[in-house]
């Protein structure tokens, strides 16, 4: 893995801004997608910037089950209002979280990634090292499935909603070896209360009981910590401070 370590999250936006600049200027054509409040420093560099991404396709993580996309709580209406009203892209598949047929709609979802290899997918990262909505346990070999939220994820989020009670208990996600299969790895986190968790992907076993240790074992992975994120990582040789 390649450490970024910086000052804040919006020094961290624009160091994940160059990345995906860069990934532009490489052609990529596929950018897996992210929600949360991690990424959104990105999303703010790349709304600001000229760049351009009409003719390219976005395949987001995961998404809320039971919501509809415009529910103003849902993954879909986030990225429309923090990407895609700016910055559209050709095509852009979110996961449909009111499916009638769960089942099926992650074997379309699976079709779908299958058809667009993804040239660099942008993670954020749970305080239980989750990523997407993949919870501790999940297998590495895991394709899109419907997950049912931890306790800890579910308080995690309920900032996001007016109580507690409005957290949907079920999610459609991007499973482990569909993110593993990406040709590029962004992951961004942000806070002491995220250190654990950096900490045991960096430098821990790779467990499924740590579900973003599997990145470990990609080859090609950046991540991007600011200085309290980065704080319980022993190993500091090969991090590159900005």
């Amino acid at each position: 893995m390649k450490i970024i370590e910086v000052k804040d999250q919006q020094a961290g936006g624009q160091a994940g801004f160059d990345i995906f600049k860069q990934a532009l200027a490489d052609k990529a054509q596929v950018f897996g997608l992210a929600t949360g409040s991690s990424p959104i420093s990105i999303y703010q560099a790349l709304t600001a910037s000229d760049v351009d991404f009409s003719d390219k396709i976005s395949i987001n993580l995961d998404e809320y089950q039971g919501l509809a996309g415009t529910h103003d709580q849902s993954y879909r209406y986030f990225m429309n209002q923090n990407l895609f009203n700016a910055k559209p892209f050709k095509e852009s598949y979110v996961p449909n979280g009111l499916a009638d047929d769960i089942a099926a709609e992650t074997v379309r979802y699976d079709k779908v990634i299958a058809n667009h290899p993804i040239d660099l997918q942008l993670l954020g990262l749970g305080q239980n090292g989750h990523i997407g909505f993949n919870e501790p346990g999940t297998s590495f070999d895991s394709q899109t499935h419907a997950v049912d939220l931890t306790p800890s994820t579910i308080a995690a989020n309920a900032r996001f909603f007016a109580n507690e009670d409005d957290v949907p208990r079920r999610a459609i996600s991007m499973g482990i070896g569909s993110i593993l299969k990406s040709k590029k790895i962004l992951l961004v986190a942000y806070g002491e209360n995220k250190a654990d968790a950096v900490a045991a992907m960096v430098e821990g076993p790779v467990t499924e009981n740590m579900p973003a240790s599997a990145l470990q074992t990609h080859s090609d992975v950046t991540v991007i910590v600011d200085h309290a994120a980065a704080a319980k990582i022993k190993n500091r040789e090969n991090i590159i401070v900005k």
